[in-house]
């Protein structure tokens, strides 16, 4: 006989006090922090506990006893279901401050460095329709929702093009508008739906992997040029062409239309042949008159705005002259590499992806840059002791790791090579605080800066500065 599951309490009038580092909302109840979705700092709300631990427990909102002060009306008609956005009842200047909050916690709990007083949290300009680039998914198993389920009818189709519910892998929310990309994006993303359900395309299904339409990525840059990748699951030429020639009648500011056919069993298209229906494999980016070449598979940040001011903040930090050899490890597609590479004698960047390295040395080519190199592999392979004393030690690093932060062997290769500045970029305080400690034997920390690259998420980059001890 199964053992009954233990009833978890339903908790009154409870007051939220503060934002966790994952974006929930937290309360103190009787010693025990409750971690709490879609509520703000001042609420005072009926919390369902939905999971409990010795230290800590989950739950969810049931009623609203009142609201807080400080607390926005959510904009997106798809707030609370989509799982993105979760900041949208957060005023833009209270984001801001739990996010400069965030960076100064994970400095200070997790880095154990000493530090200088930390600069104020530069926002972003825009905080909708910020981003360039979205990845829709087809499928045939929309998501209902609360309202489409009490009304007891069977729902009239099941095909959606939106993004994944969280924690449901096989069902996908159809997205009306998304307030994250350029509204283009938007009118794109629906006229290919209602085509594809008008010429009755099948939708994809996830865990039989059958059906025509698989993904569709959308990506621009700040000069207003459009790229549209259409992923298919069926190789079928007669509807491929239908959907791609209406895309480019409909939407001549398409700049580059790409089509791709992937029967693997996930949707990655790193290893995929993408294929040039019409216009340019690329679209083209531009920084201080610098050009940057966007292809289907290179790595740009999602927030071009943003990133101009993320890449000013690394080079003032780098303090270049004209003379010093300069590292750019995870350099990417070699975007800061190539934006700093005016100001300094020789740029050396280190990527794990081939094709990124050889954007990387495109764009130096397109931009007559001739002082960079660009090297793919692991990185804790490539930045040896070896490889060190055959370039050259740098003067400077700048370094821009993954969420995970940096291995072992690359900081002993760093501390090996004793540039005079390190500069750190982060999308992760929390692991570069960690990284900081273990660089904390020959560097202190000499410039905090932290940047807002996604206004409405809990998400916040940080760039610091690391000046080596004397």
């Amino acid at each position: 006989m199964a053992k009954k599951r233990k009833q978890l309490p339903l908790l009154e009038k409870v007051p939220v006090t503060g934002v966790a580092a994952e974006g929930k909302a937290i309360a103190r109840v009787d010693g025990m922090t409750v971690f709490v979705p879609y509520a703000v700092p001042g609420d005072v709300a009926d919390i369902q506990i939905t999971k409990k631990k010795s230290n800590y427990a989950e739950g969810k909102v049931t009623r609203f006893e009142s609201f807080s002060e400080n607390r926005a009306d959510p904009f997106c008609e798809h707030f609370g279901t989509c799982g993105g956005c979760k900041w949208q009842i957060l005023p833009y200047g209270e984001q801001l401050k739990y996010k400069q909050k965030q960076v100064e916690d994970n400095l200070t709990r997790i880095g154990k460095v000493e530090l200088p007083e930390i600069s104020p949290i530069l926002g972003a300009p825009e905080t909708t329709f910020y981003r360039n680039k979205l990845e829709f998914t087809f499928s045939d198993k929309r998501w209902l929702t609360e309202k489409e389920i009490s009304s007891g009818s069977e729902p009239r189709q099941m095909d959606a093009l939106g993004f994944h519910i969280p924690g449901m892998f096989d069902k996908v929310l159809d997205i009306n508008k998304c307030w994250l990309q350029d509204d283009l994006s938007n009118q794109i993303r629906n006229a290919a739906r209602d085509f594809c359900l008008k010429n009755k395309f099948s939708f994809f299904n996830l865990r039989n992997q059958s059906g025509l339409m698989r993904t569709l990525i959308l990506r621009n840059t700040s000069v207003g040029e459009w790229m549209v990748i259409v992923v298919f699951y069926e190789d079928d030429a007669e509807k491929r062409e239908m959907l791609l020639n209406f895309l480019a009648g409909k939407f001549p500011q398409i700049t580059s239309l790409l089509y791709i056919i992937n029967r693997k069993a996930n949707d990655t298209i790193t290893d995929q042949e993408v294929i040039c229906w019409k216009g340019r494999e690329y679209i083209v980016e531009e920084m201080e008159g610098l050009q940057f070449k966007i292809g289907p598979k290179s790595f740009y940040q999602t927030n071009s705005r943003q990133a101009y001011s993320l890449y000013k903040v690394a080079r003032e930090f780098a303090g270049l002259s004209g003379s010093e050899r300069v590292y750019d490890l995870y350099t990417g597609t070699g975007t800061i590499a190539n934006f700093v590479a005016r100001n300094a004698g020789k740029v050396i960047g280190i990527e794990f992806v081939e094709e990124a390295i050889e954007d990387a040395r495109k764009n130096s080519r397109n931009n007559n840059i001739e002082n960079t190199s660009f090297f793919a592999g692991d990185m804790r392979k490539i930045l040896t002791v070896d490889f060190i004393r055959e370039h050259g030690r740098p003067d400077v690093i700048i370094t821009d790791p993954p969420r995970a932060g940096m291995h072992d062997d690359v900081i002993g290769a760093i501390l090996f090579a004793e540039p005079q500045r390190i500069v750190y970029v982060s999308c992760n305080p929390a692991t570069q605080a960690r990284d900081l400690n273990l660089l904390d034997s020959k560097y202190r920390v000499a410039r905090v800066q932290p940047v807002d690259m996604f206004p409405q998420t809990h998400h916040v980059e940080n760039v610091v500065l690391l000046e080596r001890r004397t």
